[in-house]
């Protein structure tokens, strides 16, 4: 930078200015800032209205919380409930199985693997007499 008088300093910063001001509005701002330049909202209006919107917005964040929680919760008593069902379908057919091996014949084919039979003759009733001894 070479020494320069404060007057041509000057002119040219006011000719830069004047270059700056003929572009047009249009394309320097962004539709924000003539939203809120025009007179939509001012921006000491929007910085009061900040706590309230940070609040409703948190209170969106709870709501999209309490949403996914519930369906995970809902999620999870469907699977519990389909569980229940198939253990009570094991329960009966475990509780028919049994039933249907405990009957005479089915103990009766069981035991004759084992050299058991059947009694033919009723069982005899065994007594004694306290005289005895």
């Amino acid at each position: 930078m070479s020494n320069r008088l404060r007057a041509e300093i000057e002119e040219e910063d006011e000719k830069e200015l004047i270059v700056e001001e003929k572009a047009p509005k249009e394309f320097t701002e962004n539709f924000f800032t003539q939203f809120f330049s025009k007179g939509f909202v001012s921006t000491e209006s929007a910085t009061r209205a900040l706590p309230f919107i940070l609040f409703i917005a948190f209170l969106g964040m709870v709501y999209i919380a309490n949403r996914h929680l519930s369906e995970k919760s809902m999620r999870q008593i469907d699977k519990l409930s389909k569980e229940v069902k198939e253990l009570n379908w094991d329960y009966k057919s475990t509780k028919a199985e049994l039933a249907y091996k405990s009957t005479l014949t089915e103990v009766a084919k069981r035991a004759d693997t084992l050299g058991i039979k059947i009694l033919v003759e009723p069982p005899q009733k065994l007594t004694i007499n306290e005289d005895s001894k």
